[in-house]
């Protein structure tokens, strides 16, 4: 479920940094989308191991 969690962060990480940084350029979108992307692995890691395994 960990695994399956950090897929679901990751996607909505990434579309969340990509929108906030499209408003202001593609370049700046692209980056954006990335750090989205592992912040939500780590987001969505965390809550599979404290919400749902414990």
């Amino acid at each position: 479920m960990e695994k399956l969690m950090g897929f679901v962060g990751a996607t909505l990480g990434s579309l969340a940094g990509w929108y906030l940084g499209a408003l202001i350029g593609v370049t700046t979108g692209v980056v954006l989308s990335m750090v989205g992307t592992g912040a939500g692995i780590w987001l969505g890691r965390w809550a599979a191991r404290e919400w749902l395994e414990s």
